[in-house]
């Protein structure tokens, strides 16, 4: 079964919650905003772990290695795709600035039957979003990942100064996960 991990990097301006959000490229996705849009992610290779992994397709779809952190990653637990591939992913509170991503690229036959290969960037552009105007643009499986976000963040408010980071999971803990069936796989993705 194929699995994916991403990581969600989070702000706050003006008390609002923005998260980092990257739009798929290609020519299936141009037109395409409400859906279109992801947390940069990517497949798992063999013998390399989930969060691993989430920071190396950082890096491959944005041109740039995740910001550091200064508290530890919040632990979004896993989602079920409609195509069934496992999306693992982590929150982490960092700027980035996003006016000069530089994604990595797919092939994909273009147009379709024309036998001609042509590049895209798996990631057109990226932007910071609400959370509320989030959900609606990112592919349907991803929301339940944003949904523990917010949870994440509220809880480790109502903790006072001081609460053990909301959301930290020791490794090795059981992550939780949730079934999607909205299709939302993407190449390379």
């Amino acid at each position: 079964m194929k699995q994916s991990a991403g990581l969600v990097l989070y702000r706050f301006r003006d008390d609002v919650v923005e998260v980092l959000l990257g739009h798929m490229g290609g020519p299936l996705w141009a037109r395409k905003d409400a859906g279109g849009w992801t947390i940069p992610k990517g497949e798992v290779e063999p013998g390399e772990d989930a969060r691993s992994a989430a920071l190396r397709e950082f890096a491959e779809e944005l041109g740039v290695p995740a910001p550091a952190a200064e508290a530890p990653d919040l632990d979004l637990g896993t989602v079920r795709q409609r195509a069934g591939k496992l999306v693992a992913a982590w929150a982490r509170e960092a700027d980035l600035d996003v006016t000069a991503i530089s994604s990595n690229t797919f092939a994909l036959e273009w147009p379709p039957r024309s036998g001609r290969m042509q590049e895209f960037p798996e990631l057109d552009r990226a932007g910071w979003f609400p959370l509320a105007r989030a959900r609606g643009l990112v592919v349907a499986g991803q929301v339940p990942l944003l949904d523990r976000l917010e949870e994440r963040i509220a809880a480790g408010a109502a903790g006072g100064v001081g609460a053990a980071p909301p959301g930290a999971v020791p490794p090795g803990t059981v992550r939780g996960e949730a079934r999607d069936d909205t299709r939302d796989d993407a190449p390379g993705t």
